[in-house]
């Protein structure tokens, strides 16, 4: 077990001014690895001689609002605490006891460094720091380094082994009441760091104000800032090995500003939750022997505000409108594509630099969970988008967190994805996989969140994948299996299905790979579905061409006939076919207008009536001419046309019939 270096008795040197100058001058240029070691308080045993040679000196001195003491009266105590506090800016600091007394403390050196000495003064001692700067302003607060670490050893043990999976309650930033004291703890892993600081608009984002308390071999950073309020903007500022410094998010934030700013926001949930009857349930049901028809959804495209210069609608307003359009079509679920927080909205999502921050684009954490809420109230389950694949490189993530690879790979062979341009998450760190199943469990824990959908599969299973003969790494085996990334994913669904049975998890995956929605326990990966993605290329590609021709083409339908039970298959018609010039589904289809519109009713009726459950992009109903397009309002006012109120009737009949007839689903597994 791991044993902390205690500050509070910490036993310090007989001579009370021993604060080498190589330490503070660290301290004062924010370089001190372990500032716990200086600062806060701490016991010290003196001889009679040094408390006389301290006072004789005039050094420190209680100020006159306190009792003064004596040389003599002094000599006779032999014990006591010395309290040592740091702000480069501060001017004058004071020690202050419960009580009224206060000792004015003394200046080390100028570099911003305190300290006085409390006779007949024993552990633990309560007392506030009142500092005063330029311009006669004064500030008094509790002392961060007086407090014991806010994280516990089994914890840090656990996530060593990458076995902690509430690990968002250790890391992150956390409302705590210690000592009748409330503030935030706040605690972040960088084990390669030289030193970590909280920062944020109480130090004026000034680095050297807090520097962290280091707990040892866990590479955790913790302090406890006292008053701090809900709302509070904060990220951490990480002085690498090199030398430089660093600013980065909370990898655990719950909630982050508004993109493009990218601090993270301290949150606390008073959420009140209204599903208790849909959460009992849920773990009684498998979702294979039951109707499923998922509804895709972009939440900042399926409709926006034109009055308001077509702002996003927020969590609480699209909730309602959104609900009453699914339940109209049959809809069992409803699929968000990525609201993890992203910088770059072009990217749908896909490149998160907040896993566990619902984005403020929509409104806060808060507002995601009525949503959620609500969609329950109403017989509607929720599967979120998840990208536990890659990250995107962004200064302020993830990327070279304490100065190395610390979430990624070191070598650039299976650090970068060619394609996307982001990261790829090493799978082999126990701390790392503990991140991401972690997170998979917080949307299903805090969020109610009824399943995932992990996004790209694939390309973590191949080393190769989308890689040049040479640009890529063989496994221990000289394979191109990612046998890091297999056993992530299978300890991913093992955990996920035990600790949330009922709730599903699904892969994008469009390969051959045996058994991905088969149990690990029979060698699968243990995914409740797969999106079966050969089905919609090779049926798209089917009702692509001439009616006339499409005899001479029947393969394009068989084939996927050949492996109909190797997995649970989800049939997707999803947003990647109707983006990036492949046109969208009614302009896929051959013919004038009234046969486009016949071959679209024909395609999603041959959908329904297949083995597998269902998965339509939204848009399918309105049946637009224009492809996608995330940064604009699907086009609603296409509906009122006759063709379109036509496909929305049959698409209202096609979903009350799949919901109502048992032979369409019972079997698909």
């Amino acid at each position: 077990m791991r044993k902390f270096h205690d500050s509070s008795t910490c036993a310090a040197s007989a001579t009370l001014l021993e604060v080498c100058a190589d330490d503070q001058s660290r301290l004062s240029t924010g370089d001190l690895h372990d500032p716990h070691r200086i600062l806060g308080v701490h016991e010290i045993h003196l001889g009679e001689q040094s408390l006389l040679d301290i006072h004789s000196q005039g050094s420190l001195h209680e100020t006159s609002h306190a009792k003064s003491t004596d040389a003599a009266s002094a000599s006779l105590a032999r014990n006591g605490l010395v309290v040592r506090a740091f702000h480069p800016e501060a001017l004058r600091v004071e020690c202050c006891l419960p009580g009224g007394a206060h000792f004015e403390m003394k200046p080390l050196a100028p570099t911003g460094l305190f300290a006085a000495f409390l006779p007949n003064q024993c552990l633990p001692l309560i007392y506030t720091l009142r500092f005063h700067f330029a311009g006669a302003s004064s500030m008094e607060t509790e002392d961060p380094y007086r407090f014991l670490p806010t994280v516990n050893e089994h914890d840090l043990d656990l996530f060593g082994e990458g076995r902690n999976y509430k690990l968002w309650k250790m890391l992150g930033a956390h409302p705590r009441r210690i000592d009748g004291v409330d503030g935030i703890a706040f605690s972040v892993w960088a084990p390669n760091a030289r030193r970590v600081s909280v920062i944020g608009d109480f130090c004026h984002w000034d680095g050297r104000v807090f520097p962290m308390r280091s707990l040892g071999a866990s590479g955790v950073f913790e302090l406890f800032l006292p008053r701090l309020t809900p709302g509070t903007l904060y990220k951490f500022e990480i002085h690498t090995q090199s030398g430089t410094l660093q600013r980065k998010a909370d990898p655990f934030a719950f909630s982050c500003e508004e993109p493009s700013r990218t601090a993270s926001r301290f949150f606390v949930s008073t959420y009140e939750w209204q599903d208790t009857a849909w959460m009992q349930t849920r773990c009684t049901r498998d979702p294979l022997k039951e109707p499923l028809s998922i509804y895709e959804v972009h939440l900042g495209s399926w409709a926006r505000v034109p009055e308001d210069h077509h702002r996003f609608l927020r969590y609480r307003e699209i909730a309602p409108r959104l609900i009453a359009h699914a339940k109209r079509f049959g809809f069992t679920h409803l699929e968000l594509m990525p609201i993890a927080e992203h910088p770059f909205t072009d990217s749908w999502g896909y490149q998160v630099s907040g896993y566990y921050a619902p984005t403020a684009r929509f409104g806060t954490p808060d507002d995601f969970r009525f949503f959620v809420d609500l969609c329950h109230q109403n017989g509607i389950g929720v599967i979120l988008d998840w990208v536990p694949a890659h990250f995107p490189k962004d200064d302020f993530a993830l990327r070279q967190f304490d100065g190395t690879a610390l979430y990624e790979h070191e070598d650039p062979r299976r650090a970068e994805h060619p394609d996307w341009g982001t990261l790829i998450f090493n799978y082999a760190r126990n701390e790392v996989r503990n991140f991401l199943i972690a997170n998979a469990l917080y949307w299903l824990e805090e969020f109610h969140v009824d399943g995932l959908r992990s996004d790209a599969v694939a390309s973590m299973l191949y080393l190769d994948y989308s890689r040049k003969e040479n640009d890529w790494i063989p496994n221990a085996m000289g394979g191109r299996e990612n046998l890091d990334a297999v056993q992530f994913l299978k300890e991913l669904n093992t955990v996920l299905h035990r600790e949330h049975p009922g709730c599903m998890s699904i892969a994008e995956e469009s390969t051959a790979w045996h058994g991905v929605s088969r149990p690990v326990w029979e060698g699968g990966l243990g995914f409740t579905l797969k999106w079966n993605m050969g089905w919609m290329h090779d049926t798209l590609h089917y009702f692509a061409r001439n009616p006339f021709h499409r005899r001479h083409h029947q393969d394009d339908l068989r084939f996927a006939m050949l492996y109909e039970y190797s997995e649970n298959f989800v049939m997707p018609l999803s947003h990647d076919e109707v983006v990036h010039g492949k046109r969208s589904l009614l302009e896929k289809m051959p013919g004038d207008l009234w046969q486009k519109f016949a071959n679209l009713r024909l395609l999603l009726s041959y959908q329904y009536t297949r083995p597998g459950k269902k998965l339509l992009f939204m848009g399918t109903e309105i049946a637009s001419p224009n492809e996608w397009n995330c940064n604009q309002s699907l086009d609603w006012h296409l509906l009122s046309t006759p063709e379109r109120v036509g496909l929305t009737r049959f698409l209202e009949d096609l979903g009350a019939l799949y919901q109502s007839a048992p032979c369409l689903w019972r079997f698909d597994h």
